[in-house]
């Protein structure tokens, strides 16, 4: 893994030396110290020959600037000042982080022309960007010094290490970004872990190796139970271990509860957790019902929605997040064994309901059938969002930009649209009903675990919504879009994005801590 930037914050700092970044707007004016810097000629020269014209996120990169001392100078459109939302400052951040080379020392005077001093929270919020952006999966390659990585010693976020860059950024609100940055660092370490696990190779990271991974959040106080494929057959998850059958590797499912809530009062539900569910097929063949050869390799980031819940539970823990929170990962591998599981078989899953197989590459709903129904027995959640690479079909109608977000209610859709706006991992909000539950209704079973090929990542949700029980808000979200091979970004440069981490930490921190 990338050596994460060491990421400070300063009231003042003298950036005699070194890289300095500052920030423009359309009219090419700077805020009141860095214009005294002297450079704003210069600049306006630069911009003048280079047709810079100071629209957000553009960069003007000026080296060995005349009559400064420093050795670079790069500047920072901001774009007009009144369209600027609060996820631009974390994108603001990977780009200027984008522009440093490895073991660069830059200062950043982040001034807005206009005079309106940046907030603490949009200071910690740059920090973010340039951790995010920083991140890339190279323990692989040959003749690069990753020995440290191949061990699991992945180093620790905003911590100097060879190599790494160091960002200081001087504001006025320079000790609430310190504040804030407690958190920001913790969500960039959650979501760096969901982007591990999910560019982890299948041959080093099954099942088990996930569980462990999942196991060491017992370390921030994580309590972490793992269930076998023994304890599993006999609370009869038939769904989640017809997958698993074909494969020599043993499946796991694994619990994780973070209680920082402060309530003693049962009343209503108020300590009654909210439940995340994440599908963890560590690889995905298709089963009986095989996959093209073209693109199976993607096949390895089938667990995206688990890597999702890890990495939340993580942030979580880190920041101490007062709230009751329960994560439910079910692990396996789904294989083309001689034991594999057949179109037409019949299976029960642990609620009751039987199941009529039709395709086996409808998989990953069968182990969130039962990872479902073990988070609401086992915790009695008020709230239930289920996470999975489901479906193609979601990318068909909604391509990489917005994960497909199912809900059987108005307040957490809003809640979860909401999050999604603010943090960048947008959702739109698909249909759910009647008319879709005929199409998965099974000639010999209770339901048939595929509707055929339209709608198919409605009749999925439909297929998911038969596991949670009455009175239980229920969201699931189909990440096959954003999770894996999405559109590089600002704050992205890898194939796995973490997509989940920040949209549910700020669900949390929103709506359930208190």
């Amino acid at each position: 893994m990338s050596e994460s930037p060491a990421v400070s914050f300063h009231k003042s700092v003298s950036a005699e030396t070194g890289t300095v970044v500052v920030l423009t707007d359309e009219t090419l004016t700077f805020g009141a110290e860095t214009g005294g810097l002297g450079i704003a000629d210069l600049v306006r020269k630069a911009a003048g020959i280079a047709e810079y014209k100071g629209k957000a996120l553009a960069v003007l990169d000026l080296l060995a600037p005349a009559g400064l001392s420093f050795d670079r100078l790069v500047v920072v459109g901001l774009g007009a000042a009144e369209e600027l939302v609060e996820g631009d400052w974390s994108r603001l951040g990977g780009t200027i982080l984008g522009t440093l080379r490895k073991g660069e020392q830059a200062t950043l005077l982040a001034e807005r022309p206009d005079g309106t001093p940046i907030s603490g929270d949009q200071l910690a919020d740059i920090g973010l960007g340039a951790v995010l952006r920083a991140y890339s999966f190279d323990r692989y390659k040959s003749g690069r010094n990753n020995k440290d990585s191949k061990e699991g010693k992945n180093g620790d976020n905003g911590k100097a290490s060879k190599g790494a860059v160091k960002l200081d950024i001087v504001a006025g609100e320079s000790s609430k970004a310190k504040k804030a940055w407690v958190a920001r660092s913790a969500i960039a370490e959650g979501a760096i872990l969901a982007r591990e696990l999910v560019n982890e190779p299948a041959n080093v990271l099954g099942p088990v190796e996930f569980a462990d991974k999942a196991a060491e959040l017992a370390a921030l106080g994580v309590t972490i139970e793992t269930l076998t494929e023994k304890q599993m057959k006999k609370l009869g998850m038939r769904a989640l271990l017809g997958v698993a059958q074909g494969s020599v590797r043993p499946p796991r499912l694994v619990a994780m509860h973070w209680n920082g809530s402060k309530s003693k009062d049962s009343k209503d539900g108020k300590d009654k957790p909210v439940a995340f569910v994440g599908k963890g097929v560590v690889f995905d063949t298709g089963g009986i019902s095989i996959k093209p050869a073209g693109g199976m390799e993607d096949m390895k980031g089938d667990m995206g929605g688990a890597a999702a819940v890890v990495g939340l539970m993580h942030a979580l823990a880190s920041r101490k997040a007062k709230a009751n929170v329960v994560g439910i990962i079910g692990l396996v591998e789904n294989m083309p064994d001689g034991n594999a599981q057949r179109p037409g078989d019949i299976v029960e899953a642990a609620s009751g309901v039987t199941i009529e197989i039709i395709n086996t590459d409808a998989e990953g709903r069968l182990v969130l059938a039962d990872a479902l129904w073990y988070a609401q027995k086992t915790y009695e959640p008020k709230v239930i969002v289920d996470l999975a690479t489901l479906t193609g079909a979601i990318m068909v109608a909604l391509g990489n930009d917005h994960a497909g977000m199912f809900a059987n209610d108005d307040a957490l859709a809003t809640a979860l649209s909401k999050a999604g706006e603010v943090t960048g991992e947008k959702v739109w909000r698909m249909p759910l009903g009647a008319a879709y539950d005929k199409m998965i209704e099974s000639k010999f079973a209770d339901i048939k675990n595929t509707g055929g090929r339209y709608g198919g990542s409605i009749t999925a949700a439909q297929f998911l919504k038969r596991f949670v029980d009455d009175g239980v808000a229920w969201a699931h979200l189909d990440i096959a879009g954003t999770a894996m091979g999405s559109p590089q970004s600002e704050i992205n440069r890898s194939w796995a994005s973490g997509w989940g981490v920040r949209i549910l930490d700020r669900l949390v921190a929103d709506n359930y801590e208190g």
